[in-house]
């Protein structure tokens, strides 16, 4: 077999198998371990996959830069926004995270919702100028340009000093395996820094990005109270969630307590 046919081969099983292992691979194919690997050394640096311990996973789509990434998947970011604003409570303090699902969440909040909003994303505080009721407080710091959002020392610095009762959280990939990853160390970093400052945790998840995983992982999935997606309840990866028993919301599901 060429090696186009066989990284062909891979990308079959992946979209079918949802993974890789590359002994099985090379016991199968009858060729070392080396040279999957090799393979899936080439896949991963085209993009096509994720490589992890013993293997690859699908990876995430979600790599172009913000002005790109806020034109796709409009509607199912907007559902998954309205179902996350019910975990939401009056008078509390919400931390949001940056990208594109906050950027939906903090235009859905409702315009009576009084809450106060804090926020290392820019574009997510700007969307709340208008908010009537939502007291909306800035973390500064080094401007990562992927996802708009501060990191860096000085925003880790600003954040030690929040406490929050919800963190939505945003991630590029949710598995079942890898858990909750994303693209940049950094960012992965102040992820884990500002789940770190809330009573509970709720994953932001659109339908493209579960299944899949990047480079760096942010937290497990036994760190965050649930997760809350646009996909259908038969989704796998909601299926493989929920027989892990984490919680997965979707819309026109009550909002969790």
């Amino acid at each position: 077999m060429l090696a186009a046919q066989r990284r062909d081969l891979l990308l079959e099983r992946l979209r079918r198998d949802g993974r890789l292992v590359a002994k099985d691979l090379a016991d199968e194919l009858r060729l070392s371990e080396d040279s999957i690997r090799r393979d899936l050394r080439d896949l991963a640096a085209a993009g096509l996959c994720q490589r992890v311990y013993g293997g690859a996973l699908p990876a995430s789509p979600a790599v172009a830069d913000l002005a790109a990434r806020s034109t796709l998947h409009v509607e199912g970011k907007e559902r998954l926004a309205r179902a996350a604003v019910g975990l939401v409570r009056p008078g509390s303090t919400l931390l949001l995270d940056g990208g594109t699902s906050a950027h939906a969440v903090a235009r859905a909040l409702p315009a009576r919702s009084a809450a106060l909003v804090v926020t290392h994303s820019p574009t997510v505080a700007t969307a709340l100028v208008d908010h009537p009721d939502a007291d909306v407080h800035v973390i500064g710091g080094r401007l990562f340009k992927h996802s708009a959002v501060a990191c860096g020392a000085a925003a880790a610095e600003a954040a030690q000093r929040v406490v929050a009762d919800l963190f939505l959280l945003g991630v590029t990939g949710v598995h079942e395996a890898a858990g909750l990853t994303t693209g940049d160390a950094e960012e992965a970093a102040m992820k884990r820094l500002l789940a770190a400052r809330a009573a509970e945790t709720w994953v932001l998840a659109s339908a493209e990005k579960l299944g899949t995983a990047s480079a760096h992982t942010v937290l497990g999935l036994d760190e965050v109270a649930g997760v809350v997606t646009d996909a259908s309840h038969d989704h796998p990866t909601v299926v493989a969630l929920v027989r892990r028993g984490l919680r997965v919301l979707t819309p026109g599901d009550p909002a969790a307590p």
